[in-house]
């Protein structure tokens, strides 16, 4: 059936995000400014001194986003869901950890995404780094809070581990090497598993790649060249080691049975090759800012894949 929103389910649909990341509609919003994209013109190129109209307009952009989002969350997203006291929860073993790789993803760039804003002001490097990273963090953890007083689940403080290792993540590499050598990647697809629990893993397309982590993976990618000038091939080429879950139907529990079957969660992890779009030997300026989106997404590629049934591979693997 045709995936459709309206206004009386729309809280509905914004859960859907949830079990991606909870902050996915606003990386969204700062991961594609043009000022994201590079050299293109003068106005979207980093100013060479700091810009006090920038500056003012993008602490507006920042600070208007997180006031709005954080509103729009708590009347729409929250309001479906009973209040309670602030409390804690410890979720640590729920989905084999995925929804925690995940944390760290969206949290190592969120801070990129800010800092790159920053940067286009004419702020410092170190500056640009320490006020974006605080950003992404501080976002995270508004909405920690608001988790805390939701009955349905509460503050964790594991979530806010994963938020600070992805923070970090970014923060460090910036600090240390002036630019992102290791990079967070993402794919998504269609399992078999969403048919079973469709209410908890999706039902429509969208809910679908969103909700069944037994179809998600989260990447490292890494180009050896950035480490040595020995190393043969070109930077654009990357190792990327991922991880994923199978068989996972239950957040809090590692098999699930059916009438004819049962289930057994079980990790995978993966090993393949990756492209570094940043890096490919593009001159065409608008074509480099359409390929720079790739840079969040792992591109598919043959793919050795480790799990409880020992070593197999897939051609191409999404």
């Amino acid at each position: 059936m045709p995936y459709q929103i309206d206004v009386n389910n729309f809280g509905r649909t914004l859960l859907y995000f949830r079990q991606m990341n909870r902050l996915i509609l606003f990386f969204l919003v700062l991961l594609f400014p043009p000022f994201s994209w590079g050299q293109q013109a003068s106005f979207f190129s980093n100013s060479d001194s700091l810009s006090r109209n920038r500056l003012i307009g993008s602490v507006s952009l920042v600070g208007g986003t997180w006031i709005s989002g954080t509103l729009a969350l708590s009347q729409i997203w929250y309001s479906d869901f009973q209040k309670t006291s602030f409390h804690t929860f410890d979720d640590s073993r729920e989905w084999l950890q995925m929804d925690k790789v995940g944390h760290i993803y969206t949290a190592a760039h969120l801070s990129e995404a800010n800092y790159r804003l920053f940067k286009w002001t004419g702020l410092s490097d170190r500056k640009s780094v320490l006020l974006g990273s605080g950003i992404g963090f501080g976002f995270q953890t508004t909405l920690e809070f608001l988790d805390g007083k939701n009955a349905d689940w509460g503050f964790s403080w594991y979530d806010m581990a994963a938020n600070g290792l992805g923070t970090g993540l970014f923060l460090s590499q910036q600090l240390v090497w002036g630019e992102q050598r290791f990079v967070m990647k993402f794919t998504s697809h269609l399992t078999e598993y969403a048919a079973v629990r469709p209410n908890v893993l999706g039902s429509t397309l969208p809910e679908r790649l969103l909700k069944d982590y037994n179809g998600q993976s989260y990447w490292l990618s890494f180009s050896p060249k950035k480490f040595t000038d020995k190393w043969p091939l070109p930077s654009w080429i990357c190792f990327s080691f991922g991880y994923s879950v199978n068989e996972k139907l239950s957040g809090s529990l590692d098999y699930y049975v059916t009438n004819d079957r049962i289930y057994q969660a079980s990790r995978q992890y993966l090993f393949s090759l990756d492209l570094d779009t940043r890096e490919l030997p593009i001159k065409r300026k608008w074509l480099r800012a359409i390929l720079r989106p790739l840079h969040y997404v792992k591109i598919p590629f043959p793919t050795l894949i480790l799990d409880k049934n020992g070593v197999s591979g897939q051609l191409l693997y999404f």
